[in-house]
């Protein structure tokens, strides 16, 4: 029996499904750069996903799918983070988004950062990006 291969709108998922659409999409580009990706039930340590490099390290991950995301609830544990914007995704350690944000941008001294302990954004500056742009590893479709 032949399948109707038809395309799905991502908008469509619900919350489950979209994380893991983009831990399939993000492990498609990591392993043009070496990494077995392996994905966790549970968030331990705050990873979404271990990234292996084939070398021998082993990154924890924490998944965003479109956005930058910082929280204080990452901070001093050797997290990752792994997020795409305009179709390139990221890899990041999440205290040095921070010390981006920081440099970069006004996210620090936001209520949503001192209050809330946490800062997103769907569409970072230009600056920003351009400070990200060592840490790009791949554009969708590339």
């Amino acid at each position: 029996m032949p399948i109707a291969w038809e395309r799905i709108n991502y908008d469509d998922l619900n919350a489950r499904q979209k994380e893991r659409y983009n831990f399939h999409k993000s492990a498609a580009v990591l392993v043009d750069y070496g990494f077995n990706c392996i994905k966790l039930d549970d968030d331990w340590e705050g990873s979404d996903f271990l990234a292996c490099h084939k070398d021998g390290r082993t990154l924890k991950v924490q998944l965003k799918g479109h956005g930058v995301i910082i929280d204080k609830k990452y901070q001093t544990k050797d997290l990752w983070m792994n997020f795409q914007v305009g179709g390139t995704w990221y890899l990041v350690p999440h205290d040095k988004l921070v010390e981006l944000a920081g440099n970069h941008t006004n996210w620090l001294n936001t209520k949503s950062w001192n209050e809330d302990g946490h800062y997103f954004s769907r569409d970072p500056s230009k600056d920003l990006r351009a400070a990200l742009r060592k840490f790009a590893v791949g554009r969708e479709g590339a």
